[in-house]
């Protein structure tokens, strides 16, 4: 009887243990969360068309002046300082929101005397031109390397 009262309390316990585990539920679709936002509208050479009045910033707060001249074709850009003859500005990229412009080597405006190569990255923004340059100076020195910050108005 102890024997019967055994098989019949185990029985269930050792049922449950066979039971094939309940299917997981579906994964959650995150294909909605996965997609990206619409990508602004890729911006032309003629977006930045015009001429432009620039201030630009190195790290240690120096700042210069001068004229940013760009037009839809890219042989037409080119900066100049005050004083100086302009310097031609090669567009070597348009993708996405931005031009990647480069230049030199010239004479720095920031080291006078100095040789420079730049290569900037030119935004539109709330319509202003930002800009982030890379100068890269002709100097064994340690600081031959700088990173300088623009911001540009258009000139009517």
């Amino acid at each position: 009887m102890r024997r019967l009262v055994r098989v019949l309390v185990l029985f269930p316990a050792v049922l449950a243990g066979c039971a094939k585990p309940d299917a997981a539920p579906p994964a959650a679709d995150t294909t909605a969360a996965m997609t990206a936002a619409p990508a602004a509208p890729a911006v032309t050479l003629a977006d930045f068309a015009g001429n432009w009045h620039v201030v630009a910033r190195n790290e240690a707060g120096d700042s210069v002046t001068y004229q940013l001249a760009a037009g839809a074709d890219p042989a037409t850009w080119s900066i100049t300082f005050p004083g100086r003859d302009p310097i031609p500005a090669r567009v070597v990229e348009v993708a996405g929101d931005s031009v990647v412009v480069e230049g030199g080597p010239f004479e720095s405006a920031m080291r006078p005397g100095v040789q420079v190569e730049t290569r900037t990255v030119m935004r539109l923004q709330d319509g202003a031109l930002v800009a982030q340059t890379v100068a890269r100076y002709a100097t064994t020195g340690p600081d031959s390397v700088a990173n300088i910050t623009a911001r540009g108005t258009r000139l009517p």
